[in-house]
């Protein structure tokens, strides 16, 4: 089977080389087809040209991006991509920074025999970051299953069947948030236990204010099930708090609605004619395998 790897990057270059040659190493023996598309994301530092021989990455292309667009839309990016320019089975859309860790690529490929052609994702068991960041991400998955009655326990690194691309390519909130649209659009997911790796180079880019735009962003998908569940909130806190309304009681209504203003502005992210241009956004391809 031919598999392509989607890596999206923005001035982490010699991450990404180290990530290149962990990829080769741990990609022995296997019996399928690996190519590699790196999304480059209007990076502004120079990159490297590193002379390497490959033995076990079939090919390796670079997509260069004329606008800076992020994370998500360059993973949107590189899917519309493989599936209209590319002949493959299964897409693996990782980090480049090392925190998806290659070792573990192997397991996506053997577990394609028993997955039934459904998504394969990683469900995070062990995470590396610090006990703040640790609790900081627990609440976020403990405030996305209650307004959105959903546990999404995995980030990009997934291993998707030909069909579960098509349809992210059609669903808007791809352009938004990653997992939280492939939760949205299949119900069925295979799960295999994914231990976050260790940075190659520098601290993690995942700040507190960047994992709750993250937070806000999955639960943007689901708004519809976040304003129902979020009125009935309101309305049972009003009617327990009533005899005792004060400032100090009304934070979590100011809170929630704090949340509501910005997942609605979130949602806005969700634009298919621009999805359905992201190819333009393409300045060139550069093909170093």
């Amino acid at each position: 089977m031919k598999f392509i790897i989607l890596i999206p990057v923005y001035n982490d270059w010699q991450s990404v080389n180290e990530l290149l040659d962990n990829i080769d190493h741990n990609l022995t023996s296997i019996g399928h087809e690996i190519s590699v598309i790196i999304v480059n994301d209007a990076s502004n530092h120079d990159r490297k040209e590193e002379d390497k021989t490959f033995e076990n990455i079939h090919s390796i292309k670079i997509l260069n991006m004329r606008m800076n667009q992020g994370h998500a839309r360059c993973i949107a990016t590189g899917l519309k991509y493989i599936y209209q320019k590319e002949d493959f089975d299964y897409v693996i859309p990782m980090d480049g920074d090392g925190e998806d860790r290659p070792e573990e690529i192997k397991e996506f490929l053997n577990q394609t025999q028993n997955s039934m052609d459904k998504p394969i994702v990683g469900k995070r068991i062990k995470r590396s970051e610090g006990l703040f960041f640790k609790i900081c991400y627990e609440f976020h998955k403990l405030i996305t299953l209650t307004f959105t009655g959903k546990s999404i326990k995995f980030g990009n690194f997934t291993c998707l069947p030909k069909t579960t691309v098509e349809k992210l390519i059609n669903e808007k909130a791809t352009w938004n948030s990653f997992s939280g649209s492939l939760t949205k659009i299949e119900k069925d997911l295979f799960e295999v236990p994914s231990i976050r790796g260790d940075r190659y180079f520098g601290p993690s880019k995942m700040s507190f204010m960047n994992l709750l735009k993250h937070s806000l962003s999955i639960i943007s998908v689901f708004k519809k099930t976040v304003l129902i569940r979020s009125a009935l909130f309101i309305i049972i806190y009003i009617l327990l708090i009533k005899s005792n309304a004060s400032i100090l009681t009304s934070i979590p209504l100011i809170l929630l609605l704090g949340m509501i203003y910005s997942i609605s502005s979130l949602a806005l992210r969700e634009n298919m004619d621009e999805f359905d241009k992201a190819l333009s956004n393409i300045n060139n391809i550069d093909q170093i395998k």
